[in-house]
């Protein structure tokens, strides 16, 4: 269950250090090789730029086995262009993804990058799991997705989004900030496609 997942920042123990990303175990051999951070989107006039900063934690399943990890991001957005950095909590880079309409790629340390045409492949193949950074992007916003149907629940009195469910993933609007317009603080993720689950909690820090 998601919450049983960590929402405050881990101890820095040796053995979180060394367990704290499957992004780390997915690129055997790279020893302590790290990447460096990731050059910012440039801000086109006309698109929509995002940032944000916090912490993630995911489950997933891999080889009938289930799997955690957690870690720290980054990520930018600008327009369809949207480049996410995932670090361990002691600040080391551990993968990079860019997605693009032109497609998508993924670093890890040590390796050259994976490209595809599809974010979710990409990943899946390599890491084992895939966040959905296309729609999470509008899901932020606490907006469905263009291009399919998007139930939304909302809280009778405040008429706040409290989950919204779109193409297979149940999206669960724990918390927010005390802010105007209305930003989301944390948010759980959870699709079960094909018998694999997986389950995803972001914390916005910023």
């Amino acid at each position: 269950m998601l919450r049983r997942y960590p929402l405050s920042r881990p101890r820095l123990t040796m053995r979180a250090a060394g367990l704290t990303l499957a992004l780390a175990a997915a690129a055997l051999g790279t020893g302590c090789a790290s990447l460096a951070p990731p050059t910012p989107i440039a801000q086109n006039a006309g698109d929509g730029v995002e940032h944000y900063r916090g912490r993630f934690s995911v489950r997933y399943e891999q080889n009938g086995e289930t799997r955690n990890t957690y870690g720290n991001f980054d990520w930018q957005q600008n327009g369809a262009n949207a480049t996410v950095q995932l670090l361990d909590p002691l600040g080391q880079t551990q993968a990079i993804v860019r997605e693009s309409p032109r497609g998508a790629s993924l670093e890890l340390p040590g390796k050259a990058p994976l490209t595809g045409p599809r974010l979710e492949d990409v990943m899946h193949d390599a890491l084992g799991f895939a966040l959905p950074v296309g729609g999470m992007r509008y899901w932020l916003r606490m907006q469905g997705a263009p291009g399919s149907q998007a139930n939304i629940e909302r809280d009778p009195q405040t008429q706040r989004p409290t989950r919204l469910m779109q193409d297979g993933w149940t999206i669960d609007y724990q918390a927010y900030f005390d802010t105007t317009p209305l930003r989301v603080k944390r948010v759980d993720l959870s699709r079960d496609l094909g018998g694999s689950p997986l389950a995803v909690r972001l914390v916005i820090d910023e």
